[in-house]
C-alpha cells in the first residue's frame, strides 16, 4: 500500500483571496514505512509574501523570485503522488491551496475523498488536545528540535512519524529476537518463547494411534509420513 504524506507553505490563509503556494513537501510511505522517496519544491508565488507569513515559514519574496512556477512542476508533482491517499494535518487547508493551483494550471483537482486528516485522527484520539504538530511530536517523543520555523518537507517528515503513531503502526505485531541456530548462524524467533515446563497429556488413544500407524504402513516405503513415525518412536520407544 502506497501513501503520501503532504505539507505546504503559503503566502496566506485563503487561496480565494489570491494567496498562493510557495513550498510543497511530500514523503512516500509504502506499507506504512517511509520508502526514502520524497518530493520537495519551493515555488515562485508571483506576488509579495506578507511579513506575517514570513514570520511563520521564513520564506521571503526575494528568496522565491527565482524559483519555478507551480505550472513548471505540476506534472512532476502529479506523477509523484499518483493516485495514493494523501495524509496531511488540517488537510482541507492544504487541499484548498493545492486544488487552486491545479485549476490555475488546467489540471484535474484532487478529490477530498483521498485525504487522511491527521488533525481529525488526533482529535478523536485526544479530544482534550492540544493537537498541533508540535504537541503531537512532544506526546510521542518525536524529535522536532530542527523545527524552528515551519517547512513543508521537514513538517511532512515529522507528520509521517506522527501518523504512524496515531494509527498504531509502530506497535510491533510480532516481536522478533535473534537466536543462534545449531549451524552457528542466526535466525528469528518470537521474543520470550519458553519451553513448556510440563508436557501436555496425549489426546490420542492407543487404538487410534495404532490405526494411524497401520494406515501409514499402506502408503509405501517412501511415504513422508514414515519419517514422523520414526521420529515419534525415537521420542517414545513404547510406541
Amino acid at each position: 500500500m502506497r501513501e503520501i504524506v503532504l505539507d505546504t507553505e503559503t503566502t496566506g490563509l485563503d487561496p480565494f483571496q489570491g494567496h498562493r503556494l510557495i513550498e510543497i513537501g511530500c514523503i512516500e510511505l509504502v506499507n506504512r514505512i517511509p520508502s526514502g522517496q520524497s518530493f520537495h519544491r519551493y515555488l515562485n508565488p508571483e506576488r509579495e509574501v506578507p511579513p506575517e507569513a514570513i514570520a511563520i515559514h521564513g520564506l521571503s519574496g526575494d528568496f522565491l523570485k527565482d524559483k519555478p512556477l507551480f505550472g513548471d512542476i505540476v506534472d512532476e508533482l502529479l506523477a509523484f503522488i499518483g493516485d495514493a491517499p494523501l495524509i496531511a494535518h488540517n488537510a482541507l487547508f492544504d487541499l484548498g491551496f493545492l486544488n487552486a493551483e491545479l485549476e490555475r494550471a488546467g489540471k484535474t483537482i484532487v478529490m477530498a475523498e483521498r485525504l487522511v486528516d491527521t488533525l481529525l485522527l488526533a482529535r478523536r484520539k485526544y479530544p482534550a488536545g492540544p493537537n498541533r504538530l508540535d504537541d503531537l511530536c512532544g506526546r510521542y517523543g518525536i524529535d522536532n528540535s530542527r523545527r524552528t520555523k515551519h517547512g513543508a518537507l521537514l513538517d511532512a517528515e515529522l507528520l509521517a512519524e506522527v501518523y504512524l503513531e496515531l494509527i498504531g503502526a509502530r506497535q510491533a505485531q510480532l516481536i522478533l529476537i535473534e537466536t543462534t541456530n545449531g549451524a552457528g548462524g542466526a535466525q528469528l524467533a518470537p521474543a520470550g518463547a519458553r519451553a513448556r515446563p510440563d508436557s501436555l497429556a496425549a489426546r490420542l488413544t492407543t487404538d487410534e494411534l495404532e490405526a494411524h500407524l497401520a494406515f501409514i504402513s499402506t502408503l509405501g516405503e517412501n511415504a513422508i509420513w514414515r519419517q514422523y513415525v520414526l521420529r515419534s518412536r525415537e521420542l517414545d520407544p513404547s510406541r
